[in-house]
């Protein structure tokens, strides 16, 4: 499973001249936990604000957030994860990084993959049906084999084994 097929494509983004106000009015609208900064031009990086970011350089000291700027307390240039990346990769970077989120950007930004949306859109809990089906498959394989080693593979008996595993 790769990073673009589980990932957020509906991002929300502010500029970094923003308030930390205007953020915090963003976030508490779209029930969000970070935003993206856009670039200032085409060869600017992403960045990223996070509700961390606001506590833990805002609100913990006491500071007026109409008068704070994003890109004063942002994360820039931010980690960012190429949409072909397989989602075991990605949920290393963001486990080694102690990051919980972090943009799809492949030229242009793409969406958001966060440890959330691996664990409840990720593939890593089996499908107990599709379990079943495999073992069924390797037993009826196994079981056509044996057949096969004792008669002759023309027989009646190996074609009908081998017909029941396909």
């Amino acid at each position: 499973m790769r990073a673009k097929q589980i990932m957020t494509q509906d991002v929300a983004t502010i500029r970094g001249s923003a308030s930390v106000a205007e953020a915090v009015r963003l976030m508490r609208l779209k029930g969000l936990r970070a935003l993206i900064v856009e670039p200032r031009h085409s060869a600017d990086a992403y960045g990223i604000v996070t509700v961390a970011d606001i506590a833990g350089k805002v609100i913990a000291y006491g500071k007026d957030s109409e008068n704070v700027r994003v890109y004063e307390i942002m994360s820039k240039p931010c980690i960012t994860v190429d949409p072909d990346l397989d989602v075991e990769y990605v949920a290393r970077l963001l486990s080694t990084t102690n990051l919980w989120c972090a943009p799809v950007i492949k030229g242009e930004l793409l969406g958001v993959i966060s440890i959330t949306d691996i664990v409840s859109k990720g593939d890593c809990i089996p499908k107990p049906k599709l379990t079943f089906l495999r073992k069924e498959l390797h037993k009826a394989i196994s079981d056509a084999r044996g057949i096969s080693a004792t008669m002759a593979q023309d027989s009646k008996r190996a074609i009908e084994a081998w017909d029941l595993s396909r």
